[in-house]
């Protein structure tokens, strides 16, 4: 079936949404699949979902439907306006949900991750705050009391949940959760992410003070020194990041 349309260019413009969104290819052309039989059904005003069928060749990008199992010889731009804007209706709503599943695929595996973002705005006290190609959202009960960016301000932040609400997937990402700076130690200080150093308990009251108490389980390795690094450079980096909260390390 000829298509009126380049299909390279077509086959080019999955490619590219392939790639920024972090969708499978495959799963794309099967989108494109449904959304032409859709069509077809609606220029043939037929209710069997069995009726039609088509088949676009991955590389080529060439389309051919089916009626019955017989090959249809028709062109889109014979469907008629009806039908084009179902086609284009199914797509749309197809590539969104695929998206979904792939951003709700990838963040699940990083819950308990430290992530940098970029605020965006606040929503009824909520920041919203761009991760990567997806948008979460700090509450204000996990947000330092105090602390305000501004639009286009790079946030750190743990990603604490991720849940899909059925037509979006809601991140929800946190500076004032007590393994944000668990998280932050790991990152400044390698004994810590190596498991020599052992956060044995904490108490945080955000924005105000945290208290942590550290083990060693090498007797040469000193957990207070190690968390507090050379003339306090290690500690200094968490307390930069949190605007100067005040954090006690004590031997466990």
């Amino acid at each position: 079936m000829n298509t009126g349309v380049n299909t390279q260019e077509m086959m080019r413009i999955l490619d590219s949404i392939a790639r920024d969104r972090n969708i499978d290819r495959s799963v794309l052309i099967a989108d494109l699949e449904q959304a032409m039989v859709s069509a077809c059904r609606k220029f043939f005003s037929t209710l069997d979902a069995e009726e039609f069928a088509c088949k676009v060749d991955p590389i080529a990008g060439s389309i051919q439907l089916y009626r019955h199992g017989q090959p249809l010889e028709m062109e889109p731009r014979d469907f008629g306006r009806i039908a084009a804007q179902t086609f284009k209706q199914v797509m749309i709503q197809r590539f969104r949900d695929d998206e979904r599943m792939s951003i709700l695929g990838e963040f699940t595996k990083r819950v308990g991750e430290i992530v940098t973002g970029t605020a965006q705005r606040y929503e009824g006290g909520s920041l919203i705050v761009t991760v990567d190609r997806a948008e979460s959202f700090m509450p204000r009960s996990e947000q330092i009391p105090g602390e305000q960016f501004a639009a286009g301000d790079r946030v750190r932040c743990l990603i604490l949940d991720v849940r899909d609400m059925g037509n979006q997937v809601k991140i929800v990402v946190s500076r004032g959760h007590p393994d944000f700076i668990k998280r932050l130690f790991e990152v400044e200080v390698p004994e810590v992410a190596e498991r020599i150093i052992e956060i044995k308990a904490m108490a945080r009251e955000a924005g105000y003070r945290t208290k942590i108490a550290v083990a060693s389980i090498d007797s040469k390795v000193d957990a207070v020194g190690a968390c507090v690094g050379v003339r306090g450079s290690r500690i200094k980096n968490i307390v930069d990041e949190l605007n100067g909260e005040k954090i006690d390390i004590v031997r466990w």
